[in-house]
């Protein structure tokens, strides 16, 4: 076990050196990750600076990135799980940290539905708050049993897995029970951190993760961090003493104000959050009020990579849903796609939840919006004459937050739909991964279910959250409006330098709507005797202009996921990064660029310029 104080006092150096962007960047760097490795990569020449006594501010910066999304994990959570699985003898995967004292919970329980496996929850003291035991049954389908103990030592064999859960004021080493299998630790508003105990449980590590990275997010830098203080003084963990409630009440009256929606906001811990509060308050209205009929959620089989799984991961867990694919890109018309899926729907008297971006992504298209009112607001019937149940429309409008669809008299404010955005975009401006949504009137019963199990698997922001987005809110719609200037300027600087380029953004005219996002797609021109030497070369291509942009200009353009950014300029191959569990027949291999209001444009455009007139040099 970790007895030795060198560890602790290394600890503690790195925590005193360690870099800004451990604590504030939210996105990691691309081009210095290995997703085959990921965490390991991090830790091993982490372990490397530790052995060697090279724990100074530059040596930690050019440690490799530890995952591909700080929901999945950072260097100050991948540090914290290293220190505990230290401290109980056991591998650093075995160790995962959670925002969520409730989700590391439901982790186990969704494999264990899946395996056909028992389980046993154990708990000293109570369980935590939002833990509801007949929601999780019914909605969620999932199998266990509850049994309060005094302590640990308290578990008995049992043929399943057992869960055993409690709440800790520090962080200390503990005996690990082998009845145990997984150990829950809650630490006060900080979160959890779970253990894996035992070889037999190590095939859980890859799940456990994966439910982090699409269902909520890792401990925060922040709560990490102060996690870690506390491991280094051995002392008891210190609350948040933020005003959250008055931060809360910012954020949710900017939120109106820029939606024009009419409901209550609720403000989750990551954009995915948000969204898997909506799919499982969508359900569970369903089989309140429609019992027995299929639910379908009808998704862009080419969107963001974790909608697209998200999605298929419930369907996954309940055989009554089923995800229905809605093709909206390129030579596809969205109009034209929800019409036909709905009345496909529709004869089979199922319930249609649809799950669409507006921009799209990455080739940033708006459909026609009256006619899409239109479809969604046609009265259908089903095979056997009866009118069928109306859609509720799920808007992603994360590109465009600042458009007004849901007020009285707006263009969706007339049927059912719920509208959310991912807050590490332009609301907080990349600062943190808070996501949030709203709907409009008809929705009211729809956000009450939405709520019930955004609590429930307690993925509500955090208090550092609401306080990045009181703060960063009230100046979003002026960041957007000046990132679209330099958006425009850029793409028009394109097409007269490469005009062979393919360019995907929206046009003059939607702009003038309102629709003005800072992203837009980039389709290299190309050469090859084949489609595969064309593709081949082209997505060289790719890789070479990102290369020069961010060796060239290494203080603003990164090679990173993420838009909306405060300052710099972003760029990224969604098929490699966005759409990474998306299927390969539906990837998008071209450039995706996201620029800020505050970056030096002159300086893009020579880097530009250059990456042209070397073009036709081979790559």
């Amino acid at each position: 076990m970790m007895q030795d104080k060198k560890t602790l006092q290394a600890i503690h150096k790195v925590l005193e050196n360690m870099p800004t962007d451990w604590l504030k960047l939210t996105t990691h760097r691309l081009d210095i990750y290995d997703e085959a490795q990921a965490k390991s990569q991090f830790l091993a020449q982490f372990e490397v600076l530790l052995r060697d006594q090279n724990t100074g501010t530059d040596a930690l910066s050019e440690l490799p990135t530890a995952f591909d999304y700080i929901r999945l994990g950072h260097p100050l959570s991948c540090v914290l799980e290293w220190a505990m699985a230290k401290m109980h003898d056991l591998k650093a995967d075995q160790v995962i940290s959670f925002s969520s004292a409730i989700t590391p919970i439901l982790s186990v329980l969704r494999k264990n539905l899946l395996d056909h496996k028992a389980t046993q929850i154990c708990y000293t003291g109570d369980l935590p708050t939002a833990f509801d035991a007949e929601i999780l049954q019914q909605v969620y389908g999932y199998h266990f049993e509850l049994r309060q103990i005094t302590q640990a030592q308290d578990v008995e064999d049992f043929d399943g897995s057992t869960i055993f859960i409690s709440q800790q004021e520090m962080i200390t080493a503990q005996s690990l029970h082998p009845a145990i299998d997984f150990y829950i630790h809650t630490y006060s508003d900080l979160g959890s951190v779970l253990m894996v105990n035992g070889d037999v449980n190590k095939k859980y590590i890859s799940e456990i993760q994966h439910v982090r990275r699409r269902e909520t997010i890792a401990m925060t830098p922040a709560n990490s961090h102060v996690a870690l203080q506390a491991l280094v003084a051995t002392s008891k963990i210190s609350n948040n003493t933020s005003d959250k409630e008055a931060h809360k009440k910012s954020v949710l009256t900017s939120i109106s104000k820029i939606t024009g929606a009419d409901t209550k906001a609720l403000v989750g811990s990551s954009g995915l959050s948000i969204q898997y509060a909506i799919m499982m308050g969508l359900i569970h209205h369903a089989q309140e009020n429609h019992p027995g009929k299929a639910i379908k959620f009808v998704v862009p089989p080419n969107c963001y990579g974790g909608t697209n799984d998200q999605a298929r991961r419930v369907a996954a867990c309940n055989e009554n849903v089923e995800v229905v694919d809605l093709p909206v890109d390129g030579e596809n018309d969205m109009v034209q796609s929800v019409d036909s899926v709905l009345q496909q729907l529709a004869d089979k008297d199922a319930i249609p939840y649809i799950i669409a971006e507006i921009p799209t992504n990455p080739r940033v298209e708006v459909p026609e919006l009256e006619q899409l009112k239109n479809v969604l607001t046609t009265v259908r019937n089903t095979a056997s004459g009866s009118v069928a149940i109306d859609p509720v429309f799920i808007l992603d409008q994360t590109f465009c937050p600042n458009v007004h669809f849901l007020g009285e008299g707006e263009i969706l404010s007339t049927m059912r739909t719920i509208s959310y955005a991912s807050g590490s975009k332009f609301p907080s401006g990349g600062r943190c991964t808070a996501g949030y949504c709203v709907g409009n009137k008809k929705t009211s019963d729809l956000m009450q279910k939405i709520e019930q199990h955004l609590t429930l698997c307690d993925n509500e922001a955090t208090h550092l959250q609401y306080e990045i987005l009181a703060e960063q809110l009230p100046s979003m719609t002026q960041r957007i409006a000046d990132a679209y200037k330099n958006t425009r300027t850029f793409v028009n600087y394109i097409k007269e330098t490469l005009p062979a380029a393919k360019i995907n953004f929206v046009s003059e005219e939607l702009a003038a709507q309102g629709f003005t996002p800072s992203v837009f797609s980039l389709d290299l021109p190309t050469q090859g005797a084949t489609d595969a030497e064309k593709e081949t070369y082209k997505r060289a291509l790719n890789h070479k202009l990102i290369k020069m942009m961010i060796t060239q200009i290494p203080n603003e353009s990164k090679y990173c996921v993420s838009y909306g950014q405060l300052k710099g300029c972003y760029w990224t191959i969604p098929a490699t990064s966005t759409q990474g569990t998306t299927k390969e027949g539906d990837k998008d291999y071209i450039a995706r660029v996201a620029l800020s209001a505050d970056m030096d444009l002159e300086r893009h455009k020579e880097v530009f310029l250059d990456f042209v007139q070397g073009i036709s040099v081979a790559v």
